[in-house]
């Protein structure tokens, strides 16, 4: 069984010293000046709120810890050395306020966090005057000044012992992400024990954070499930390498901290030959050969679906996990489901056989448990999109589709009537280009090739997607938002970061803005590419060994490097 914790305004033109804002995600609405603004050497965040959660007072140290430690020069010519005029006699920004509206129950971050999609708020407005008479920060909930607060530590840069922005005053009213649901998933079944740490995890939620990614995303089944603790001591890949109880706890304290909801997957009936090691009477085709028969991917091995005991035991699984995770989303999986392995498996026959079922009425009786444990606990259930279109079963409509094969089946999801989560191998898959990974097959993998961020012609890039394609005008609240995922065949601790970063961030942009500038116009990799620098160098100086996107000759000179300049 594998596990998964699921887990910018218009484009300013250059002026003479190259200054252009570079907010990642940018704001849906933003009106800047060109002003230089100092930070005074006593600047200070007041939170002006009433009994202020703990987690705010947390998450205000470190934005000003991040202001007065980023250390990040400007990307242009000489690296903001040309500023040292202008930083001279601009005024000094003395405090930041951050207060409530008062529209909303004052609740901590985390406790927000974990709220459904529709009853989130992660809105806020964000003041910056060019005298330095102090600038406000409001929102609706303490989530929404965590985003505001991300937005206001990228406004400022160093040079040599003074923090300065380049472009006051600002305003900006009301930025509200285009889609609730920005999400990043973290396979960490595949490779070595122990990966990936939880340190590696908590690095990636901060960085996550960063550019406004709400939920996460980690595959595998080295995690402790307490009403059946047999599944990881037998199933992980060595005694030592099962998350444990405390380490989940940490994990999920951590991201919703960071207003991130961790949602967790127990991907069944497919991909569950791990149960095997401690249930071998309740695994079809366990290790079968040849794998490719039976399974998508080896060692091949699934749930017996017709098994009262299966069905028990999954049942029995999520319960635990609903009581654990705070999340009001778990998903069952039901991807890559093998028809050959339940034909060619005799109890599975024998089980059907005495039941009077078909194979797809015994996976509705699978799905009805194992979805009305979740909806017992409160949980709403997540499916790949194998359930919705391949298997004759009945979903509640309230369930929710990831759907990854292609983008091109959106479509036939929402004419069913369920709700998406964007999650296509043709845009989204990271782990894409590396080559294949089967030991002797020569050609490319099945999804390559590569997906870099940025918007090309006719090839399907992170940057160039369309949340909103080929539906209707009545469809397109079904979209609840995508996540970019990393699939660990090839991947483990040592190439995290650069194969995800800055990547991921450009779906967080493309689900958080939406489809334009708050100029009016489409969003466009030549205007994104100085931001997408600027974030990326930034999550360098914060310990992020994020990948660089051109050399930097090309970095500071913005266009210089184009095939035409």
């Amino acid at each position: 069984m594998t596990i998964k914790t699921i887990l910018i305004s218009g484009f300013l033109a250059f002026s003479q010293i190259q200054s252009a804002l570079c907010l990642w995600p940018m704001p849906s609405n933003l009106d800047a000046g060109n002003s230089f603004l100092r930070l005074s050497p006593k600047f200070s965040i007041v939170v002006d709120v009433h009994n202020a959660p703990s987690d705010l007072t947390q998450a205000v140290q470190r934005a000003q810890t991040y202001i007065q430690t980023d250390k990040l020069q400007r990307l242009v010519v000489g690296r903001g050395a040309n500023d040292a005029q202008n930083i001279a006699k601009a005024p000094e920004l003395s405090k930041l306020t951050v207060s409530l509206t008062g529209k909303r129950p004052t609740q901590s971050i985390s406790a927000e966090a974990v709220l459904s999609l529709e009853d989130r708020s992660e809105s806020y407005s964000l003041t910056v005057p060019a005298d330095g008479s102090g600038a406000t920060l409001t929102a609706d909930s303490t989530l929404g000044l965590l985003r505001g607060l991300t937005t206001f530590g990228q406004l400022w840069y160093q040079l040599q012992n003074t923090i300065y922005a380049v472009q006051t005053p600002l305003t900006i009213k009301n930025d509200t992400p285009a889609f609730p649901y920005r999400g990043f998933m973290l396979d960490t079944a595949r490779n070595l024990p122990n990966s990936f740490s939880v340190s590696d995890i908590l690095r990636t939620i901060d960085a996550m954070s960063w550019v406004k990614i709400i939920q996460t995303d980690t595959q595998s089944w080295p995690l402790f499930v307490e009403s059946h603790p047999e599944l990881s001591a037998e199933g992980a890949y060595t005694s030592d390498s099962a998350y444990s109880q405390a380490d989940i706890q940490n994990i999920i304290s951590y991201a919703g901290e960071r207003g991130i909801d961790v949602i967790i997957e127990v991907d069944t009936p497919g991909h569950t030959g791990s149960i095997s090691f401690s249930h071998p009477e309740l695994v079809a085709c366990s290790d079968a050969s040849p794998w490719s028969t039976f399974a998508n991917e080896p060692p091949s091995g699934q749930l017996r679906l017709a098994s009262s005991a299966g069905i028990d035991l999954a049942s029995s699984v999520f319960g635990s996990l609903a009581s654990v995770f705070p999340s009001k989303y778990i998903s069952t999986g039901g991807d890559e489901v093998n028809t050959n392995c339940y034909d060619d498996d005799a109890e599975t026959q024998a089980d059907l056989k005495a039941s009077g079922q078909t194979l797809d009425q015994a996976l509705n009786t699978f799905l009805q448990a194992t979805h009305g444990t979740l909806r017992k606990a409160g949980k709403t259930p997540i499916v790949w999109e194998e359930m919705v279109l391949d298997f004759n079963v009945t979903l509640s409509n309230d369930t929710i589709a990831m759907v990854w094969i292609s983008s091109q089946d959106v479509a036939s999801v929402v004419q069913k009537g369920f709700r998406v989560i964007h999650a296509a191998s043709d845009f989204f898959y990271l782990d894409c280009g590396g080559g294949e990974w089967i030991g002797d097959d020569i050609a490319n993998s099945w999804c390559d090739p590569f997906k870099t961020w940025q918007k090309l012609i006719s090839v399907n890039q992170i940057y160039s997607f369309d949340p909103l394609a080929s539906l209707t005008s009545g469809q397109t609240n079904l979209i609840l938002g995508g996540e970019t995922l990393l699939w660990t065949e090839q991947s483990d601790p040592s190439n995290l970061d650069p194969i995800v970063w800055p990547r991921a961030a450009a779906a967080a942009e493309v689900f958080w803005t939406g489809a334009q500038l708050p100029t009016g116009t489409p969003l466009n990799s030549s205007e994104a590419l100085p931001r997408l620098h600027d974030a990326r160098y930034r999550f360098v100086q914060r310990g992020v060994r994020a990948i660089p996107l051109q050399p930097q000759w090309c970095a500071i000179r913005p266009g210089a490097c184009d095939l035409n300049a």
